[in-house]
């Protein structure tokens, strides 16, 4: 178009690198809840520094840092309003990103990002040498972080779970077992879309504790019984589908094979696995999972694989991949059966 400036390759790689603070501003805009106090409309940046206990120019350089990203916009006055991301910044709004956006620009998260020229040169998790300990046990031992976590993962389930049962037929199913399945969301929604199946939950007892009220607000406790211990240790028998959602990108190699491996155990012959994953392309094109890889090296020892490395690894713990069934968001759903 005339008169349209275009950015030089400096240019972009300059917006890429603001993008750091951008993430930063829009983390430190939910923590002070400025959403919410927008909510039943325009205030002035004094008026919601007042309400959020914060410095009244550095609430409104905030927040004319983000309109400048179409998060808010400035009325005259130095008034502010929210625009429709700013919206889902609320505590309130339907599918909120609050609990992923505090997860993301943590401190922990950033100081962990810190390290990714380690985790680049050892191959190692950087949160393993910053904390001493894998992810996992330290939310055993950090309540604040673990709810936080908690809060995101549920959030990511909510967005994701309506697209994995648009996209994949799980009626033929008579029982379904949910391997890692934290409180029991994914299961309880495939099991009300199935009212014949039965389900089997599984996962550590800190995070089952809360399984029962979930499975009982959704309407599925009569139809499902909820196992306590470790996925490396055994896995409930008696199911003919077994189902990991976002469980083996946390882990190395080898450990993903001893997973795969015990669910082998129990499977019957007749039995199908589902792996909800993001599945990599085996070319150069872009995908938001190749971006995420990056934070499964630093926090985790895991990775997200292409097709091909999933019918490697899936073959070497005894299972032939059979398709990868896409969805309408990120994630796939790879079907397979035992060899």
């Amino acid at each position: 178009m005339p008169g349209e400036i275009e950015l030089s390759p400096t240019d972009d790689l300059m917006e890429m690198v603001v993008a750091g603070c951008t993430a930063q501003a829009i983390h430190t805009a939910a923590k002070l809840g400025i959403a919410d106090v927008l909510a039943d409309g325009p205030r002035t940046a004094d008026e919601i520094a007042a309400e959020v206990e914060a410095h009244p120019d550095g609430v409104y350089r905030l927040l004319r840092a983000l309109t400048t990203r179409s998060i808010f916009t400035e009325l005259p006055g130095r008034r502010f309003a929210l625009t429709p991301m700013a919206d889902a910044l609320r505590r309130d709004a339907p599918n909120s990103v609050r609990a992923l956006v505090l997860m993301a620009g943590h401190p922990i998260t950033w100081e962990t990002w810190g390290q990714l020229t380690h985790s680049v040169v050892t191959g190692e998790p950087a949160f393993w040498k910053l904390r001493g300990m894998r992810v996992f046990e330290y939310l055993a031992r950090d309540e604040e972080y673990a709810d936080l976590f908690n809060q995101a993962m549920t959030f990511s389930s909510n967005i994701e779970i309506p697209t994995i049962l648009d996209a994949y037929d799980f009626s033929r199913f008579h029982t379904i077992v949910d391997v890692g399945g934290g409180q029991g969301r994914l299961l309880a929604a495939i099991l009300r879309a199935t009212p014949k199946a039965r389900g089997m939950l599984l996962d550590i007892e800190s995070v089952t504790a809360g399984a029962p009220r979930v499975l009982a607000e959704e309407g599925v406790a009569d139809r499902c019984t909820v196992h306590s211990g470790s996925f490396f240790d055994a896995v409930p028998a008696g199911g003919d589908a077994y189902v990991l959602k976002h469980v083996l990108h946390d882990w190395p190699e080898d450990k993903a094979v001893e997973i795969l491996r015990s669910v082998r155990a129990s499977i019957g012959d007749n039995g199908e696995l589902l792996l909800v994953a993001l599945v990599l392309p085996d070319d150069g094109s872009p995908h938001l999972g190749k971006v995420v890889d990056l934070d499964l090296l630093l926090e985790f020892g895991g990775r997200h694989r292409t097709r091909e490395e999933y019918r490697r690894l899936l073959a070497e713990a005894g299972f032939e991949l059979r398709r990868v069934v896409p969805t309408a968001g990120a994630a796939s759903v790879v079907e397979a059966i035992p060899a």
